[in-house]
């Protein structure tokens, strides 16, 4: 279950709380909500008070990264108290740039006689492109806001997703890689992420997949990880020592796209890969210990408590102190969805770029601004809580967990004011 952040009237972090606790807590009196979401309550008359070391692991990933807090109490050991994963908009960022960059070159070819711009632009080092750069730029702001909320002790990254020296061919690999303890985990996660978890002569998903020889050891093929792939046991036992090529003469559309799928490169490990350092870096600039680890360890400290595939949970499990960490079955991760803070676009453009009407420059209306958390009661429907789109006219949209509703802003009530996230 997910615990309840808690302050002390100085607005200084204790420790998270049982949702039962506080509501005791706020029924008698004692305690006020300070916001919705993350649920956190502030102490009226407490200061200070007894905490255990508790980790911030964020585990990055390409589309969601996993938040997790985990306290290490004296009697029950490491606890998972609180956990959500952020969901990130990098692609609709990318998006927006291809868009942007098509428009300009298409004004360009129609106003050839203005100077070009392009060389005046200059990248610093440590350079992003925008839509990494937001990835890093967002997790530092959860990261920062929990360390507020919470007596945060130390960090934990999963810095490596894969480490290259167990990819190689066994035969140059140290022995530490043939019978440690991440033998085989390192190769087999690359596999799963690459392979998208299905064995690639049948499509079967959720079915226990080996790994397999492209080109088999007997007939000149290699360990490397170009030459593997995923497979289901009865697609192994028929494919047998035959080469693919010979296995899927009557399929030439499939073995067409395991042929190219083995070469091509992982998009999204590719941009997380891109990400790591610069997030590493920041949390350093923290001040605060960070231990970091692989996806290897990560996987293996999962596989051996036998928790699901979930962002949340592999935070949880990032590097060594991820292993034997209690949690809850019923457990509920807090769903947060990066929405930004609006455009900075104030001209809406036809099909050829060029403008054909602008923005008005007012973000606020009727004591509402687009990203507000607001209780929707208009009548002949249910109340529900939900993320408001002002327009600059009394008919507001309030979108919902399952619902889309144009209300007058007199239907409406304030919960949180916008911080450029949506929550579920």
């Amino acid at each position: 279950m997910q615990r309840v952040l808690v302050l002390d009237k100085n607005r200084q972090p204790l420790m998270p709380c049982h949702p039962a606790r506080a509501r005791q807590l706020l029924r008698r009196g004692k305690a006020a909500v300070f916001r919705c979401f993350p649920f956190t309550i502030i102490l009226k008359d407490r200061e200070s008070g007894v905490t255990q070391p508790t980790v911030l692991k964020p585990d990055p990933g390409s589309k969601t990264t996993g938040l997790a807090l985990v306290a290490d109490f004296a009697r029950r050991g490491k606890v998972l108290v609180w956990a959500a994963e952020l969901r990130h908009r990098g692609a609709a960022i990318r998006k927006a740039l291809a868009d942007r960059r098509a428009h300009r070159r298409f004004r360009r070819s129609k106003l050839r006689y203005r100077p070009a711009r392009f060389d005046n632009r200059t990248r610093p080092d440590g350079w992003l492109a925008p839509s990494l750069q937001h990835r890093v730029d967002t997790t530092m702001t959860w990261v920062r806001r929990l360390m507020r909320w919470v007596p945060v002790m130390s960090l934990a990254q999963e810095l490596a997703r894969f480490d290259t020296q167990a990819l190689q061919n066994p035969e140059i690999s140290g022995i530490q890689y043939q019978q440690g303890t991440l033998f085989g985990y390192e190769l087999r996660e690359y596999l799963l992420e690459k392979w998208v978890r299905k064995c690639a002569y049948c499509d079967a998903e959720n079915v226990p997949l080996t790994i397999d020889h492209i080109h088999p050891r007997s007939k000149g093929g290699s360990n490397r990880v170009s030459n593997l792939t995923l497979a289901c046991f009865p697609c192994n036992q028929r494919k047998g020592n035959r080469d693919v090529a010979e296995f899927l003469d009557r399929d030439p559309k499939r073995l067409a796209r395991i042929e190219a799928q083995r070469r091509a490169p992982l998009q999204d490990a590719a941009a997380v890969n891109s990400i790591r350092w610069a997030l590493w870096r920041n949390l350093v600039a923290t001040g605060l210990d960070v231990e970091v680890g692989t996806g290897g360890r990560t996987k293996r400290n999962r596989s051996q408590q036998q928790y699901p595939k979930e962002h949340w949970i592999d935070a949880a499990c990032v590097g060594e102190s991820g292993a034997n960490v209690r949690l809850d079955p019923f457990h509920k991760p807090l769903a947060i969805q990066a929405m930004g803070h609006g455009e900075r676009q104030r001209a809406r453009l036809n099909r050829y770029g060029f403008p054909r009407g602008y923005k008005l420059r007012a973000r606020s209306y009727l004591g509402f601004r687009t990203g507000d958390v607001v209780f929707c009661a208009k009548p002949k429907i249910e109340v529900f809580a939900g993320r408001v789109a002002i327009r600059f006219r009394p008919s507001f949209v309030v979108t919902g967990a399952d619902r889309k509703v144009e209300s007058h802003p007199k239907y409406l009530s304030m919960i949180q004011k916008g911080d450029g996230y949506a929550y579920a």
